[in-house]
């Protein structure tokens, strides 16, 4: 017979059965703002049809399944003979065939293909950050390959597919593929001139054999791989495929799969090359300007994964709160949860509204929004994917020892969290690349101020932050040791410029004032306890 102590009270419900799209009212907003307004009713359909997919139950447990069972590494057959193979749990499988069916790799393909894609992502992030990674790499090869208009007329078809093909056959025998990446070695990481893996001609014109190693190779399952390697005449780009035109395997050794913090789901590779065969991509010892256009295109996706992760871990913090009482009352009204909860949606939206504005300049893809990313992509990769991981541990510190145990899914998060910061270069890399930008092309410096000139005068305290930001580039005396102030004001000042111009007021006035004007703290819960806190958290809400 059992026996029972108590009632279960004052516990919130799951946060399930929701649109994760249209509740994010920052990101709906966007999406509308970015597109041509002929579209936007079809984009928020498709868009609100993967929210109800990314907010159920059902999914949700596949995000558990996949990131509690992460894959395994089989290097051999029964039989002895090497396959290199990484296995995964069904919901894996399950889970990145439902990003490549929403066109999570397809931006290319359809008129505002972009921001589309950029909102999906976010959404898609919320569910199980691991997909992403081969999603995102698929995504970003597209330009690179681009480069050899043959290769490309065989593969980006297949690239932009919305069908996910998993087995391992020729290009030519396929309905979709996925790519995926490998830049670094052991030796140099971020500095890949230092690589050191050989690229020999073969008698074919433009094909090699490749013989190294890369530390870290991104979606080791993928089908083809872009990679980094010495050629006679210096660094290059070459695309790797898993399978040869005659149904063989190449030579792929996966030498051992990472244990990572998070992203567990998804399995990083260690790699070595004996004689591989390889298609250069590019010209010879061209391999860092081949392949550049598909790390910015990650490195956007790094912004917008970290956006994603951000919105949920805001989310769940509102909805526990709202449901939860303590001291007479819920946490939701408390004056000072209140704050905590208005700060992380402030961070939160500013950083959704950054990402979009993002893939909306690589919709345009004019030479003044291409000369406008050159500094919004790196300074945005730098402090967005920065924020991150504070806002999501505060946010799990709102659910209290809940949310440090695994079932509120708060842990996972956590995890994730670091991670945009660390991969396609770490915010060091970031902020030098904001120099490099603005030492070797002015135009970048003029599209920039010319896009946060738009909101001039329309709040004292992001004029002021302008002003800070043109005096501080006026004394370029010890710059490299200052770029990380620099990147982190050229994005705080972009992302107040954008809020000003296109957020609820009471957004925009609690930005600025807190990150701009100084009326703030180091640590979140510390805006100005005269603005509507209320409002904040109310738009922030999931409406759950």
């Amino acid at each position: 017979m059992a026996g029972s102590t108590h009632t279960v009270t004052n516990q919130p419900p799951e946060l399930s059965g929701y649109d994760v799209y249209g509740a994010d009212r920052a990101l709906v907003s966007a999406v509308a703002r970015h597109l041509d307004p002929a579209l936007v009713e079809e984009a928020h359909g498709e868009l609100s049809g993967l929210g109800r997919a990314a907010g159920s139950e059902q999914l949700r447990e596949w995000a558990v399944q996949a990131d509690t069972h992460p894959p395994r590494l089989r290097t051999h057959d029964r039989f002895g003979h090497r396959v290199d193979e990484v296995d995964f749990h069904p919901a894996w499988h399950r889970l990145l065939g439902k990003g490549v069916g929403a066109g999570l790799t397809a931006a290319w393909t359809r008129p505002g293909g972009h921001v589309r894609r950029a909102a999906a992502f976010v959404v898609w992030t919320q569910v199980e950050a691991g997909t992403c990674c081969p999603l995102s790499m698929t995504h970003a090869a597209v330009p690179a390959l681009r480069t050899d208009p043959e290769l490309a007329a065989v593969w980006e078809p297949l690239l932009t597919s919305q069908v996910y093909d998993r087995g391992l056959r020729p290009a030519r025998l396929k309905a979709g593929a996925l790519f995926g990446m490998g830049m670094t070695e052991k030796q140099g990481g971020s500095d890949v001139r230092a690589n050191t893996t050989r690229a020999v001609p073969l008698a074919e014109a433009g094909t090699y054999a490749l013989t190294g190693h890369k530390w870290f190779c991104s979606a080791p399952m993928s089908d083809g791989f872009l990679v980094l390697a010495q050629a006679p005449e210096g660094l290059t780009c070459f695309l790797v495929p898993r399978a040869l035109e005659d149904g063989g395997r190449n030579v792929f050794r996966l030498q051992r799969l990472k244990d990572k913090l998070g992203n567990r789901s998804n399995a990083s590779a260690e790699v070595e090359f004996d004689g591989t065969w390889a298609r250069r991509v590019g010209e010879e010892g061209r391999g860092v300007r081949t392949i550049i256009d598909m790390v910015a295109a990650t490195r956007v996706d790094c912004v917008l994964g970290s956006a994603g992760l951000m919105r949920q871990a805001v989310a769940q913090a509102v909805h526990h709160c709202t449901y939860r009482e303590a001291f007479g009352g819920r946490l939701l009204d408390k004056p000072l949860m209140r704050n905590v909860l208005a700060d992380l949606a402030v961070e939160s939206e500013a950083a959704t509204t950054l990402g979009l504005r993002l893939a909306a300049a690589c919709d345009d893809g004019g030479e003044q929004e291409r000369a406008f990313l050159r500094i919004a992509v790196p300074a945005a990769k730098y402090w967005v994917t920065k924020r991150c991981a504070p806002l999501v541990v505060e946010a799990a510190e709102c659910l209290g020892g809940n949310g440090y145990v695994e079932e509120s899914g708060l842990p996972r998060l956590v995890r994730e969290s670091p991670l945009n910061s660390v991969w396609e270069g770490a915010g060091n890399v970031q902020a030098l690349d904001v120099l490099r930008a603005l030492q070797r092309e002015p135009g970048a410096l003029d599209a920039y101020l010319r896009e946060v000139g738009r909101a001039r005068r329309a709040d004292h305290r992001l004029d002021g932050a302008i002003k800070g930001l043109l005096t501080e580039l006026a004394d370029l005396h010890g710059v490299e040791a200052r770029a990380r102030r620099l990147a982190e004001r050229f994005a705080l000042v972009l992302q107040g410029a954008l809020l000003v111009q296109f957020a609820p007021p009471e957004v925009a006035d609690a930005f600025c004032a807190s990150r701009l004007g100084g009326d703030g703290g180091a640590a979140f819960g510390t805006l100005p306890h005269t603005l509507p806190l209320a409002a904040l958290v109310e738009r922030a809400a999931p409406g759950v």
